[in-house]
Order: structure tokens, then C-alpha cells, then sequence
């Protein structure tokens, strides 16, 4: 099941040879969408790009957890984490169903 894993560095090479920018500009594009993404999620906002899915920042609150080794209760602080909602369009494609993009 583990297969390649697609870097930053992927990305800007695929951009570099299918839009036809330069490497550097390729570079750029890549790590502005990036930290656009970032800076939106620190903010709380939810990022949807269409026919992909949703990255979304959820609190979770305070809880007792317990250690297994030893069985004491410790307690887990409050935290905000990121929940990635693949879209129905990704799913099908991923399953090798197709269904029309939704834009």
C-alpha cells in the first residue's frame, strides 16, 4: 500500500513542466499556495478547493487520558486540529468511478 510520497519539490516540477512556468517561478507559485493554505487554517478558516476537498480546523477540548503502560489518569490539554474532508469527486476518482467535476 505505501507507494511514492509527492514533495514540495514534486509539485513545483509538475508545475514547471505543465504550465510552462520557470523552475523558480514554478518554486514560488507552489510555496505562496502552501503558505496561503497555512496562514488560512492558523486563522481558524476552513479551505475548500473544489472537486478536491476540505481541510478543516476543529477544537477539541480538555480530556482525561490515561496512560497505558501505567494506568494513570493524565490529563489532556485543550488543542485545535486539522480534519481533511476529501471531496465526493476525489473519492470516486480514487475508487476509479467517474462522476462529472464540480466547479
Amino acid at each position: 500500500m505505501a507507494g511514492k510520497t509527492v514533495t514540495r519539490a514534486d509539485l513545483s516540477e509538475a508545475v514547471y513542466q505543465k504550465v510552462g512556468l520557470s523552475r523558480t517561478e514554478s518554486a514560488e507559485l507552489v510555496e505562496r499556495v502552501l503558505a496561503e493554505i497555512c496562514d488560512s487554517l492558523a486563522a481558524g478558516e476552513t479551505v475548500k478547493l473544489s472537486s478536491f476537498g476540505s481541510f478543516v480546523v476543529r477544537s477539541k477540548g480538555e480530556r482525561v487520558g490515561r496512560n497505558p503502560k501505567t494506568g494513570v489518569e493524565v490529563p489532556i490539554d485543550p488543542r485545535r486540529v486539522m480534519v481533511f474532508k476529501p471531496s465526493n469527486v476525489l473519492k470516486a476518482y480514487i475508487n476509479g468511478e467517474t462522476v462529472e467535476r464540480e466547479d
